[in-house]
C-alpha cells in the first residue's frame, strides 16, 4: 500500500506573502512615510480590520462596485453583519465621531491592510495595504494644497521621479447632480458604444463611466461634457485658489476633467498621482475632499480631506527606481572551543548592549570552525567575528572581512564601535 501524500496548503488567491528580502523595501517606505507625516504634524490612528457592513454601505454607497461585488462580508455568531474594511476613510470617520475627536481640527494618518474581492492582477490584490491621511475641520483650499505637498515630499524622500499629478473639482452635490443629468443624456445617445459594465453604471453611478479603461470607450469618454463647466461660483473659486497654491509651490499638475474618483463621498477637490511604469494600474495615490461624509455617518457637519496610497504599487516603484536598501548584517559571531561556545551568547549580548545599532547574528548549533565560517559567509555579513580559546583568554575578538579586501585583525570588544564606524 502506497503512502498518501498531503497536499500543501497555499495562500488564498490574491493574498500574498511578503518575504524577508522584500520586507526591507516595505520598512524603508513605511519609515520614510512616517517621518514625513510626523514632520507635518499628523498623528497615527489605528482602527479595526472588521466593521459593521452598514458603515461602508452608508459611506461608499450601496450601488458602487465595492459594496455590490467586492466586499468580504459575513454574519458573525451574533447575527451581526460585518465586513473586512475595503478602504480606510470610513473607519477613520467612524472612530473620530465615536471618540469625540471632531471638536478641534484633526490631522490623522493610518496604515494597514484593506480587502476587496477583485480579479487579481499585477499591482492589484484582494488583500492590499495602504497608508492614508484624513484631515477634519479645515474647509479651505490651503489644506488641500498641504496634503498634495506632503505627498510630493514623500516621493522626493523615496527617490521617485516618475509620478505626475492630475487634479479636478467635482463641485457640490447640486452641481454634480446637474452634471450627472447632462452626462447620462450624452451617454444614452451612444448606447451601442457602451460596454455592459458602463450600461450598468449608467443606471447606478454614471460618473464612473469616465473612469473606464476599456479601449473602445475612450472616444466616447473624450467627447463627454466636462464637470468643471458645471461648477458654481464658490466651487470654482475654491478650485482656482487650490491651483494657485500649487503654482506658487512649484507643483506641476494637469487638470483632468475626466477624473471623478470611484467613491460616492467625494466633493470639490480630487487628485491622483499617476505613473506609466506599472501598466494599467498606474494610480499610486488618490484622494480629495469629502465635506458631507461626517454628517452622513452621524456626526456634526465637518469639512474633511484625505488620500490613500497603495503600498504594493509604491514598493514596486521604489524597487524599480531607487537603489535597494542595505539588507545585510554587519557581523556574524562564531565560537571555537568549549569555553568560547559556552560564552558566545553572553558575548553577543554584551556587544548588543555596547553597540545598539550593530546588526549581529550569533552562530547557534555548534559545528567546526570551517562549517561556521561558511555559514558566516552565506549570511551576507560584512565581517566574521571569531571567538576562540586564545581570544577569550586575551579579551579580544578576531575580525575577518567577508566582503572586499582587508586584513584579519584583533579588536577589543569596547573598540568595535570605533572599528565599524570607520568602515561604514
Amino acid at each position: 500500500m502506497q503512502g498518501s501524500t498531503t497536499r500543501a496548503i497555499q495562500a488564498i488567491r490574491g493574498m500574498h506573502d511578503i518575504l524577508p528580502e522584500r520586507v526591507i523595501l516595505w520598512q524603508t517606505l513605511e519609515d520614510r512615510a512616517r517621518a514625513v507625516l510626523e514632520s507635518y504634524g499628523y498623528r497615527e490612528i489605528r482602527t479595526p480590520l472588521v466593521e459593521v457592513t452598514d458603515l461602508f454601505k452608508r459611506s461608499i454607497g450601496e450601488v458602487t462596485d465595492i459594496v455590490e461585488k467586492e466586499m468580504y462580508s459575513f454574519a458573525d455568531r451574533s447575527g451581526d453583519h460585518l465586513s473586512l474594511r475595503p478602504e480606510g476613510t470610513a473607519s477613520c470617520v467612524r472612530a473620530a465621531i465615536e471618540h469625540g475627536l471632531l471638536s478641534t481640527p484633526q490631522r490623522l494618518w493610518y496604515r494597514g491592510p484593506m480587502f476587496r474581492h477583485e480579479r487579481p492582477q499585477k499591482g492589484r490584490y484582494r488583500q492590499f495595504h495602504q497608508i492614508g491621511v484624513e484631515v477634519f475641520g479645515l474647509a479651505g483650499p490651503d489644506i488641500d494644497q498641504e496634503v498634495v505637498l506632503l505627498t510630493r515630499r514623500l516621493w522626493e524622500s523615496l527617490g521617485l521621479g516618475s509620478l505626475r499629478l492630475e487634479i479636478n473639482s467635482l463641485g457640490e452635490s447640486d452641481e454634480r447632480a446637474a452634471y450627472r443629468r447632462e452626462l447620462v443624456s450624452y451617454l444614452e445617445g451612444n448606447p451601442e458604444r457602451l460596454d455592459e459594465d458602463s450600461r450598468r453604471r449608467l443606471r447606478t453611478n454614471p460618473l464612473r463611466v469616465l473612469d473606464s479603461k476599456h479601449p473602445d470607450l475612450q472616444a466616447v469618454i473624450a467627447g463627454a461634457p466636462h464637470i468643471t463647466d458645471y461648477l458654481g461660483r464658490e466651487s470654482r473659486a475654491h478650485f482656482d485658489r487650490f491651483r494657485a497654491g500649487l503654482d506658487a509651490a512649484g507643483v506641476g499638475y494637469a487638470v483632468n476633467p475626466r477624473l471623478v474618483r470611484g467613491l460616492d463621498y467625494y466633493n470639490r477637490t480630487v487628485f491622483e498621482w499617476i505613473t506609466d511604469d506599472l501598466g494599467a494600474q498606474g494610480t499610486v495615490c488618490a484622494g480629495g475632499r469629502y465635506d458631507t461624509l461626517v454628517a452622513q455617518l452621524g456626526g456634526r457637519p465637518t469639512p474633511a480631506v484625505g488620500f490613500a496610497m497603495g503600498l504594493e504599487r509604491l514598493v514596486s516603484l521604489v524597487e524599480a527606481e531607487a537603489p535597494p536598501p542595505d539588507q545585510g548584517v554587519d557581523a556574524y559571531l562564531i565560537a571555537v572551543g568549549d569555553g568560547p561556545q559556552a560564552q558566545v551568547l553572553v558575548v553577543a549580548e554584551t556587544l548588543r548592549n555596547t553597540l545598539p545599532g550593530l546588526r549581529l547574528i550569533c552562530h547557534c548549533g555548534g559545528g567546526s570552525f570551517k562549517s561556521q565560517f561558511k555559514k558566516a559567509d552565506r549570511s551576507g555579513a560584512r565581517y566574521a567575528l571569531v571567538l576562540g580559546e586564545d581570544e577569550l583568554a586575551r579579551g579580544v575578538i578576531g575580525v575577518k572581512p567577508l566582503r572586499g579586501e582587508g586584513e584579519q585583525s584583533e579588536v577589543a570588544p569596547d573598540e568595535l564601535g570605533t572599528f565599524f564606524a570607520t568602515r561604514a
